[in-house]
């Protein structure tokens, strides 16, 4: 089956550009030109990837970023920011904010299409490994701190309502929740979720712990950072 892709990008020359490369090489591409179209789009088709311009007019990309992340339906996406901006503080802000990689402009259709190919890779070893430890994940329901953390129906409650988080995000407050007083460091914290051989930076934790601690809200706080070594959850 085809990957699907959505491209958000208003500028038509560019937005028709990454659409033609992508369907060379087999891609399901389906391309728009504001973030309002975008979130319909995802909404009646769930993508793959959505490579996502930050300068849309009305709605801007980071807006159209935290939307897709806060709707159990597109949690999951993979998000390659489109951005003219090179500023540490831009990325930083995206990656924070959900987005999985990004990508400057101008960039060469050889480079984008790589960065493409390794963002669904990363995608699909992700769903893969949490089909294999189905099975081995262990099925207590955690209560703590007016939080209840439910593996079977991969459900987070806090004081009662339902936090909607994405897969890895789950992940991760199981297995640091599932141990508290415990510390671990970024790579304990990466083996543990998604074993030994996952190629990702290991600063794609501090990602997941930011994204955590704002759907939280309050309860945010019981996930601490101890400094120079990683993360635990407040005993």
């Amino acid at each position: 089956m085809k990957h699907f892709i959505l491209v958000v990008e208003d500028e038509g020359d560019i937005r028709e550009l990454i659409s033609y490369h992508l369907l060379k090489e087999g891609y399901q591409v389906a391309g728009v030109a504001s973030g309002e179209e975008a979130l319909a789009a995802a909404e009646k088709q769930t993508p793959d990837l959505v490579l996502l311009d930050v300068m849309l007019p009305g709605m801007d990309g980071l807006t159209v970023c935290q939307r897709l992340r806060s709707s159990p339906k597109t949690a999951d996406v993979a998000i390659m920011m489109l951005t003219a901006k090179s500023e540490e503080a831009d990325i930083v802000r995206g990656l924070n904010l959900g987005a999985t990689d990004y990508v400057t402009k101008p960039f060469s259709p050889r480079v984008l299409l790589a960065r493409v190919r390794a963002a669904l890779r990363r995608k699909l070893a992700i769903a893969t490994t949490e089909e294999e430890d189905v099975d081995e994940e262990c099925d207590e329901v955690i209560e703590m701190h007016g939080m209840v953390i439910h593996p079977g129906r991969h459900e987070v409650r806090v004081e009662g309502e339902p936090v909607a988080l994405s897969s890895t995000e789950f992940r991760v407050l199981y297995f640091l929740a599932s141990r508290p007083g415990w510390v671990f460091s970024r790579m304990q914290i990466l083996d543990g979720v998604h074993g030994d051989n996952y190629a990702i930076t290991d600063r794609a934790v501090d990602v997941q712990i930011v994204g955590l601690r704002k759907k939280l809200g309050e309860a945010g706080k019981y996930i601490e950072t101890v400094r120079g070594v990683g993360y635990r959850f407040k005993e």
